[in-house]
Formats: structure tokens, C-alpha cells, sequence
């Protein structure tokens, strides 16, 4: 009877290929791999041709699905290997870590989200994996936090990655390494490292207790899998008592366990994952062409700049493989690393410019594949009709963006936005919805799609709201509808229902709407509740949806609203007001979208008694007549009248700024082609004395600052040419005149004008 420990990296092609060699040689008849035992069904999945890492095993509570662990693997994941030599063989495999029932139910892990399995674990800080980049030094702490590190630079490297790559990933097979590895890390363990904490305990002592159970199964050549900070652990045996007694009253939780596909991106440091590596991209070459990767990736390299029509040719590469292998003897090593190959990238490919390097970085070191996984594996229903409408509706599950134009006049097209809807509405964002420059037609959808890991557990929690797409989304919309208590809420709701084409949900929604509407006094709610409904009844033919019930809660909300409005405004304070202008004009073009006459001429009413009220708050009342303004509703009469009675001495300088900020607010289009209401804005700010114009200067600034810069430059021209002289004010009789010239030139390039003059006469300058 015999115990073969093989400490590993979590993903390593040397070491998975290593493992492969050592596996065929031992010919084992029982194989424990550090993972969650609640899993163990799962591994007979590994043999299945349809399963295409990286994929990932997902642990979760099926009460509170967002507790949740995932365990990924990739082809060079030895792991991975391990599993897939004994399913080919028959050999029994099994799970030997803490299971995550114990983990998962302690009262520390109240996560918002599923981590990466061993994320947080002590054998991803001090294991082979390189994750920690501190420098090195003589303090103890240090060698604690990163022994590896410090052996690294002992042996001149300046990171643990690039150390391990070279001394493991990229060298031949040899089924010497894992006894040189489990050397190392007693050394590290014994002499470096600071003890493992209890946690860690725990873990070992349950792996040392699965090898006991083992033996006393009757195995006889027992290999064990796990990383390699482990070995030292699992090598020499304690009592079985001691054991057992550190892992006494750990709670326990119920747990549910599949495969979900994983992506190479989150196999990535840079996706957060502790377990990672920094090019996962340049490790499947290392796996799949052993002897020739820096090849293949250079081939992969020029392919790559090509589609971008970037200089890349054959002889190029065969440049860039000879100046990397030139770079690995100068440095003493057996073949070129990742770092040999940038230099040569960076010499041959991009002349020394870092932007096809970002290009190279994405596309190539990451690779951000999908894995697959096939229907066999068990699942909830949700996911399971999820995979069944992708297929059906031709949508591939890719983890790079990827542009999708529908048309939704085509019945496929329709359903594929449906499905988009329906999932955004469950909280699986795979499809974010874009505005296209230059596209129009409200039949028209684009949309970026991007498949994230996440979105399993996602369709794990909504699982929960019905076993199928659309009975999900219903499910979740009701629930939604019942909760929201305010109008914008349930409206926002409702054009998310409508595009997800959910028919069970509109009833109870129109009528959660209709309640809170009659109960709503809030102006701005009401306001703020009709663009949704608007677009939705301009433009639900394009869906075929039926707005019957729709256009009377309109027409209910715009009476109100209009009702509501000329008192809501007045005595208001600024803040509110802002949002209520805001509120407002959104409501304006909601209304005349509609294009109902009784319900514009009672919109129309409503802002001209705003407009006319003194009483208004200045900025909604200039929106008000800016509106009125530009419909036609008034006259250029009436308009000029309101301005010069706002902007006049009898009003407050800080009540004319406001209202003139609601009229002029998004557009000088007014200014510029109007030539009374430039005489009257003109003439008002003239007239202000200096301290209400230092008063008032921050608004007008805001004003005048949200204008196009076009439009500024065509006020400032217009300003230059109106006069033919700049005056400029003495200031107690203490003018310098000659000063004073010498700083016209520059305000005449700032105004456009022509010849700025000085006078000393006037008493304000324009």
C-alpha cells in the first residue's frame, strides 16, 4: 500500500503534462484531487466529448444561490487531467478538500456574489502559483508573505510567474519534478513560511482523512492531487484523533453542485482570481504544441495584426522566433518565455509602439474563449431553457463583445430581442441594448453581447420565479410591480414588460399604476411617469402590443399632471426645481410624441399658466415660455414681452438669471436668430449694476457654458461686431490707460471683434 502525493499548480501545462506522464506510469487504483467532495457525481463528466474547457464547477446554496464557489479548470489544469485519466481507465476518483458545505455555512461568508474557489486561501498566496509580487528583503514578514518570491530572486528571476514558468511549465516531462516540488516546499514550509492558520488546518486535516478512508478501502497505489503548499502536510500523518478533533462541530449546510462554462479571462489575475495566471492565452500553446508554442503564438501573433491591417508577414515571424530563441540563450534559458516573446513582438511587430501590444494582450495572452458544457449535465430548469432558446434562435454564447442588428419586422429577429428583454429583466445583462450614430427606424435593435460566468448563478437565483424564460420574467415582474410604490417606477417597469413581451404582467401592472396615479399629489412623479408610457404607445405597433390600456393611463396622467402643475411650481426652492425642469421637458416631447390634440391643448394651458404666473419659480417658468416659444403657441410678441418683463428692473437680478436660464437652457438658437430678444438680453445684462453682476455671473456662466461650442464662438462674434467700441470703467480715478491697451488686442481675438478701442468715460464695460 502506498500513498503518491503530486503537488501541483492549479493551472499549469507543465504540471498537468507532467501529472499525465506520472498518472500512466503509476497506473493508480485510486486518485483524491483537492475539490469540493459535493461535486464527486460530476466528475464522470469530464469524459464527455461535448464538455469543452475551461468550464468550472459551480457550488452553491440552492436556498441562497449567491452563496456560491466556483471551481474552474482548463485543459491544462492538472486537475482537470486527473479527472479526465480516470474516467478513460476506470479508476476510482474522488474530491478530497473541506467540502464546502462546512465552508459555505459558516456565519463569516455572506457574500454579494459567488468567489472562485480558494480565492481567499493561504495555498494561493505561498503556492507555486506566483500571485504575490512583493520585492524581496531580509524581514521575516516578508519571507512569510512570499517565500516563493524570495526563492525566485535567489535564482534571478524578478517575479515568481516567470520563475515557475521556466522551471516548471515550459520544461520536458519528467516524473522527477514532483518530488523535487514537494522538497521545495518543505523547505518553504519548515524553514520560510509562517504556519497555516486554522482554516487551513482543517483542510488538511479532511485530505488526510480521505487518504486514511482510502487505505482502508483496500487501495494499494493511492495518488493524490492537490497544491503543492499541501505536500509537506499530507506526507506526514498525525493521529487520526487529532485530526478529527479539529474538524469537531463545524457547521453544515445543504449544497447543489453543476458545470457551468468558464472563460480564459477569469482564469486571468486580472479578472480578481487568486488561483490565476497572467496569460492563459500563452499557456494553451504551451499545452497543445509543447515543443513549438512560441511558433504557433507568433503565427497567432501576425494572423492577429493582419485582421487589423497592421504590417505582419511570414518573414516577420520567422524574425521574431529567432530573436526570442536569441534572447532565451543570452539569458541562460532552455527556450523562450512570455517575456522573451513580447521583446521580440514589441522589436519585430510593433517598431516599438505599445498600442498593438494592448491589442496582442487581449486578444491573444488572455484569448477570452468560452468553455461548453453539455444539456446531459443536471441542472435547474431555467438554465436548462436558457441553453434550449439560444440554440433554437441561432444566438451563440461567446465571452468576447460581439455586435447584434436585428430587425424586428422579421418574426426570428423579434423573438431575439424578446429573449434579450426577458433575460435583462431577470438581472442576466448578456445583451445591453446601443444607440447607433446615423440608424434610424424604431423597428431597428442593436445590441453588445458578452457572456459572463456569473450569469449561471444569476439564472440560479431566478429559477426561483418559474422554470422557463418567460414565466421567470412574469414571475419577477409581478413581484416587482407589487413592491414598487412610486409612478416612475412601475412605468419604467412597464416599457421593460412591453419589450419583454410578457402578457400576464400588463394587466396588474396597468392596474398598480391606475392605483398609485389617483394617490400620487407629486407633480414630478407624474411627469417623470410618461416618456416610458409615451415611447411605448408611439411605438408599439413595431411589437405588435396592444396600447389600448395603455392610452387611458396616459391620457389619466396627463390630466392630472396638468391639473397638478400651475400650483406644484410655485414657492418652489431651486434644488427641487432643477429636477423638475428637467422632469418637465422630458414630459413636453413625451406629450407631443403622442400627437393627440385635446391632450396638447391642455398641456399648452397648463404651461401657459405657469409661464404667466409671477409666482412660478423663475427657471420653470422660462422653460414653460421657451416651449410655448418654439410650438408656436405664442407669438414672437408675446414672447419678446415675457423676456422684457422678466429681465426688467422690477424684477430681482437672481429671479431674471433663472428664468433666463430656463429659456435659453440647450440652445442660443434663439439668441442668434432673433434680433429683439438679443437687444433685450443684451441690454438687461448691460444694465446691471457691478454687484448684482458679480452676483449673477456663476448663473449666466452655467447659462451660457451649456451652449455648443459653435454656438459660443457665434455669440462671441456677434457680441465683437454689435458695437464698435469696448469701454472700459475708472475705477476711482486711478486708470492706467496705457495698461489698459495693452490688454484690447487680446479681447478683441476673444470677442471677434475687429477694433476694441478704450474710452474712460463710460461707467461699465461690456
Amino acid at each position: 500500500m502506498s500513498v503518491h502525493l503530486f503537488g501541483i499548480r492549479h493551472h499549469g501545462p507543465g504540471c498537468a503534462r507532467s501529472l499525465a506522464h506520472a498518472l500512466q506510469a503509476l497506473a493508480p487504483d485510486c486518485i483524491l484531487i483537492e475539490g469540493p467532495p459535493e461535486a464527486d457525481e460530476l466528475i464522470a463528466f469530464a469524459a464527455d466529448p461535448a464538455i469543452k474547457p475551461p468550464v468550472a464547477l459551480l457550488v452553491y446554496v440552492p436556498a441562497t444561490p449567491q452563496r456560491a464557489v466556483f471551481y474552474p479548470f482548463a485543459a491544462f489544469s492538472p486537475e482537470w487531467q486527473a479527472m479526465r485519466y480516470a474516467t478513460a481507465n476506470g479508476v476510482p476518483v474522488r474530491f478530497c478538500d473541506l467540502p464546502q458545505a462546512h465552508r459555505l455555512a459558516g456565519p463569516e461568508v455572506v457574500e454579494a456574489g459567488p468567489a472562485e474557489a480558494e480565492d481567499a486561501d493561504r495555498d494561493e498566496q505561498a503556492d507555486e502559483d506566483g500571485a504575490a509580487q512583493a520585492s524581496p528583503g531580509s524581514d521575516s514578514d516578508e519571507l512569510h508573505e512570499d517565500p516563493l518570491h524570495w526563492l525566485a530572486n535567489a535564482a534571478g528571476f524578478s517575479d515568481t510567474d516567470t520563475w515557475w514558468e521556466h522551471l516548471v511549465e515550459q520544461r520536458a516531462d519528467s516524473l522527477d519534478l514532483f518530488a523535487a516540488i514537494a522538497e521545495m516546499m518543505s523547505t518553504v514550509r519548515t524553514d520560510i513560511a509562517a504556519p497555516p492558520n486554522l482554516h487551513e488546518q482543517q483542510r488538511e486535516a479532511w485530505m488526510r482523512n480521505a487518504i486514511r478512508l482510502a487505505e482502508k478501502q483496500g487501495h494499494q497505489r493511492i495518488a493524490v492531487v492537490c497544491g503543492a503548499y499541501h505536500v509537506p502536510a499530507l506526507a506526514s500523518m498525525p493521529s487520526a484523533k487529532s485530526d478529527n478533533d479539529l474538524l469537531k462541530g463545524l457547521p453544515k449546510v445543504k449544497l447543489a453542485a453543476t458545470w457551468t462554462p468558464w472563460s480564459y479571462g477569469r482564469l486571468a489575475f486580472r479578472s480578481g482570481y487568486g488561483a490565476g495566471v497572467s496569460a492563459p492565452g500563452w499557456y494553451h500553446h504551451l499545452w497543445n504544441h509543447p515543443a513549438q508554442a512560441s511558433l504557433y503564438w507568433l503565427t497567432d501573433v501576425a494572423i492577429l495584426l493582419r485582421k487589423h491591417d497592421l504590417d505582419a508577414s511570414s518573414a516577420s515571424i520567422i524574425e521574431a522566433v529567432r530573436l526570442a530563441d536569441t534572447l532565451a540563450a543570452m539569458r541562460e534559458r532552455p527556450r523562450p518565455g512570455l517575456g522573451e516573446l513580447q521583446e521580440a513582438v514589441r522589436a519585430v511587430f510593433c517598431y516599438d509602439n505599445d498600442s498593438p501590444l494592448r491589442l496582442i494582450h487581449d486578444a491573444l495572452l488572455i484569448n477570452d474563449r468560452l468553455g461548453e458544457v453539455p444539456d446531459s449535465v443536471p441542472t435547474l430548469p431555467l438554465p436548462q431553457d436558457v441553453q434550449a432558446q439560444q440554440k433554437r434562435l441561432r444566438l451563440p454564447v461567446k465571452a468576447d463583445h460581439s455586435q447584434l442588428e436585428l430587425d424586428l419586422r422579421q418574426p426570428a429577429h423579434l423573438e431575439k430581442s424578446v429573449l434579450l428583454h426577458r433575460l435583462a429583466l431577470l438581472g442576466v445583462e448578456w445583451g445591453r441594448s446601443e444607440r447607433v450614430s446615423g440608424k434610424s427606424g424604431t423597428f431597428h435593435e442593436w445590441w453588445r453581447l458578452a457572456w459572463e460566468p456569473e450569469f449561471a448563478i444569476r439564472l440560479i437565483e431566478a429559477n426561483v420565479w418559474g422554470g422557463t424564460v418567460q414565466a421567470a420574467a412574469t414571475g419577477k415582474a409581478v413581484s416587482q410591480a407589487n413592491e414598487a410604490t412610486t409612478l416612475p417606477d412601475l412605468t419604467a417597469l412597464i416599457e421593460q414588460v412591453l419589450l419583454a413581451d410578457l402578457p400576464q404582467a400588463v394587466d396588474l401592472l396597468m392596474r398598480r399604476i391606475q392605483e398609485v396615479g389617483a394617490l400620487t399629489p407629486d407633480v414630478g412623479f407624474m411627469l417623470a411617469a410618461l416618456p416610458p408610457l409615451a415611447g411605448v404607445l408611439r411605438y408599439g405597433s413595431v411589437r405588435a402590443t396592444d396600447t389600448s390600456a395603455i392610452g387611458q393611463v396616459v391620457d389619466g396622467l396627463v390630466t392630472r399632471a396638468c391639473i397638478a402643475l400651475p400650483y406644484g411650481v410655485l414657492g418652489m426652492a431651486d434644488e427641487p426645481a432643477g429636477v423638475l425642469v428637467k422632469q418637465l421637458i422630458a414630459a413636453d416631447r413625451a406629450i407631443r410624441l403622442i400627437q393627440e390634440e385635446a391632450l396638447l391643448d391642455a398641456w399648452f394651458d397648463a404651461l401657459d399658466q405657469v409661464a404667466g404666473n409671477e409666482q412660478s419659480h423663475p427657471l420653470i417658468s422660462g422653460r414653460c415660455a421657451r416651449i410655448l416659444s418654439e410650438q408656436g403657441h405664442w407669438d414672437q410678441e408675446r414672447t419678446a414681452r415675457a423676456l422684457a418683463q422678466r429681465c426688467s428692473h422690477a424684477s430681482a437680478p437672481l429671479a431674471s438669471g433663472n428664468w433666463l436660464e430656463g429659456f435659453l437652457q440647450g440652445s442660443a438658437a434663439l439668441l442668434l436668430h432673433n434680433d429683439s430678444l438679443w437687444t433685450l438680453v443684451n441690454s438687461w445684462i448691460n444694465s446691471l449694476d457691478a454687484d448684482s453682476f458679480v452676483e449673477l455671473l456663476p448663473l449666466l456662466r452655467r447659462t451660457f457654458g451649456a451652449f455648443e461650442a459653435p454656438e459660443r464662438r457665434q455669440l462671441s462674434e456677434r457680441a465683437g461686431s454689435a458695437g464698435g467700441t469696448v469701454s472700459i470703467a475708472a475705477s476711482g480715478g486711478n486708470l492706467d490707460e496705457a495698461r489698459a491697451r495693452l490688454v484690447l488686442p487680446v479681447l478683441g481675438m476673444i470677442l471677434g471683434g475687429s477694433a476694441v478701442t478704450s474710452t474712460t468715460e463710460a461707467a461699465h464695460g461690456a
